[in-house]
């Protein structure tokens, strides 16, 4: 049941259809359910035209729609919903099974890339925090009715594949050295270990060859030559890059199919450049302009900082190859809107390219949008690729679920893997996109406070209840015209009723603000009051009038918990 909408219309009709009407929800439960303060924007005085409006809109009284309005200073008008009204809203929450699906994105072609782990490189605790973002961002658009695509970016050429494949020249030889003796380079150990462990030997490599790139001039310049080498496919060289390349994407696919993602479209540098190359070659002298063997984009004549788009060997850069990507992208995919999560260490780089495309093709660069994140860290600090001293993504998740076995013995692994998991999904996402996580294995994986095991918890606790109902329940034996008739509701009850109908217009505001924080406080909120109501009052024990409007809240409050974590790109297990 849509409130907010008669509410609105009741009130446009007293003041004008050409008025703008904000509803808000009070932070004190006293001011009601819903406030606005629109008689501040017509001009006059606030008090007496917030009475004004006050008795236009008596209808929503005696409709039974809402139980009182209310003026309050300095011309805020505040909305109680009648008991009746939010009872019968529970009935409807209760059989309609698209609760809180939306419409507001209907029509709009979303492409959202995300993930963009580089290959020959450890899939480390930072693509995590991108994956969730992005997923959940992915899953708020198709709620709303956009028709979305997934898309990964992946760097399989540059110097960082270059140090890679330098380095494992070195560590292959020294990694099975016992099977290998004479150091002569070899796959077939590799061959027979997992591809978490030849990803783990990829980074390796990558970290041997990043120290040396710094520390030894002779093998810097051994790594620029093999650089050329790959962008020129040299077959010698091409045999170790292409099988590095396979193990990498290879084990991320392991990864992505743990966090329940899986991309329509996969991108990758080696493509992207070619297209790229030719996209500034065609504008320079326009766009782009010629310095010191280079070709830049002078970014100071519009605020911001020039960049290389071609560099002294006549290879694409990075931001080359992001202005072959879009067009790429927008061939496969002609979207609307074309959205790009990183972290917040390349926002000015975005800032940049966006700028450039926007220059070469205006229709093109309005459609893309960058939304940056804030960095990831442990309590002991933040982790770094070129050091060897990282974090990688599975050792995290791994770590989630070893300790949660170890806590609860009596949890069988599959479910600690997606209680882990979400643990670990929800610490990333509990905050406002572009705020810095630390992340904290006590606190995300504690059963109580403000976690993901703890809406997990909640949501097995209500499919307990409702098993022990023996529930596909009442509510599919009940007619549409079915009403509850209770005289008196609980202060628990009442606070359950009063969250429940906030659930579409709060996964809406997710979407328009692109803030899945929104979605977990509100779903921390509800999971609190439900399990504040279930300490207090007797559930199957109680009369059969009020057992059936307590099962109902039961399934109504497992349902948004299972549609909200899912948003979150969480899983709900149904017993833990």
């Amino acid at each position: 049941m849509d409130f907010s909408s008669k509410i609105k219309e009741a009130i446009k009709n007293a003041v004008g259809s050409d008025v703008e009407i904000e509803l808000t929800h009070p932070t004190v439960a006293e001011h009601g359910d819903y406030a606005t303060n629109v008689a501040m924007t017509i001009g006059g005085n606030p008090m007496e035209k917030a009475e004004e409006i006050r008795e236009g809109i008596r209808e929503l009284e005696t409709s039974g729609l809402v139980e009182k309005i209310e003026v309050a200073k300095p011309g805020f008008i505040n909305f109680t919903l009648s008991k009746d009204a939010l009872l019968d809203g529970l009935m409807q929450f209760a059989q309609d099974e698209n609760f809180g699906v939306g419409g507001d994105l209907q029509g709009r072609k979303i492409m959202i890339e995300y993930t963009d782990p580089n290959p020959f490189k450890e899939f480390h605790i930072g693509h995590l925090f991108t994956n969730a973002v992005g997923e959940s961002l992915a899953r708020l658009f198709e709620f709303q009715g956009a028709e979305v695509k997934r898309a990964n970016y992946q760097g399989d050429v540059g110097l960082h594949v270059a140090k890679a494949v330098y380095g494992f020249l070195r560590v292959l030889p020294r990694a099975f050295s016992q099977e290998n003796p004479q150091g002569v380079p070899s796959w077939e150990p590799l061959l027979r270990v997992s591809p978490a462990e030849r990803a783990k030997v990829l980074g390796q490599a990558y970290a041997l060859g990043a120290r040396a790139y710094e520390e030894d001039p002779v093998a810097k310049e051994e790594m620029v030559s093999l650089n050329k080498k790959v962008y020129d496919e040299d077959p010698e060289i091409m045999k170790i890059y292409e099988k590095g390349r396979e193990w990498s994407l290879e084990a991320f696919e392991k990864i992505y199919e743990r966090l329940g993602t899986k991309f329509d479209y996969y991108y990758f540098e080696r493509d992207t450049g070619k297209v790229g190359l030719e996209y500034v070659k065609e504008n320079t002298g326009k766009v782009f302009e010629e310095s010191e063997g280079a070709v830049v984009f002078p970014g100071e004549k519009y605020g911001l900082h020039t960049r290389v788009f071609i560099n002294s060997q006549g290879l694409p850069t990075y931001e080359a190859k992001d202005l072959g990507l879009a067009e790429t992208k927008y061939k496969d995919f002609p979207y609307d809107e074309s959205v790009i999560v990183t972290g917040n260490e390349i926002k000015e780089y975005f800032k940049v390219v966006i700028k450039a495309l926007s220059i070469i093709n205006p229709d093109l660069g309005s459609k893309v949008r960058h939304i940056a994140h804030g960095m990831v860290r442990l309590p002991s600090g933040k982790m770094s690729s070129r050091t060897g001293d990282v974090i990688s993504g599975e050792m995290l998740l791994d770590e989630a679920k070893d300790k949660l076995l170890a806590s609860y013995p009596e949890m069988d692994e599959a479910t600690a893997d997606k209680v882990g998991v979400g643990a670990v999904k929800y610490a990333l996402l509990k905050s406002t996109i572009g705020s810095d996580v630390v992340f904290d294995f006590d606190k995300s994986l504690s059963f109580e406070g403000d976690s993901g095991p703890y809406l997990q918890y909640t949501y097995a606790r209500c499919q307990s209840v409702l098993e022990r109902a023996n529930l596909q329940f009442l509510i599919s034996n009940l007619n549409s015209n079915f009403k509850f008739q209770i005289s008196n509701l609980e202060n628990e009850e009442l606070a359950l009723l009063r969250s429940l109908y906030r659930f579409p217009e709060v996964v809406s505001t997710a979407a328009r603000n692109l803030a899945p924080n929104t979605i977990a406080t509100y779903l921390i909120d509800l999971a609190s009051k439900f399990n504040a109501f279930y300490a207090k009052h007797r559930i199957l024990e109680a009369d059969e009038e009020q057992r059936e409007l307590r099962l109902s809240l039961t399934q109504v409050v497992g349902n948004i918990l299972k549609t909200g974590l899912n948003i979150l790109g969480i899983q709900a297990p149904e017993k833990m």
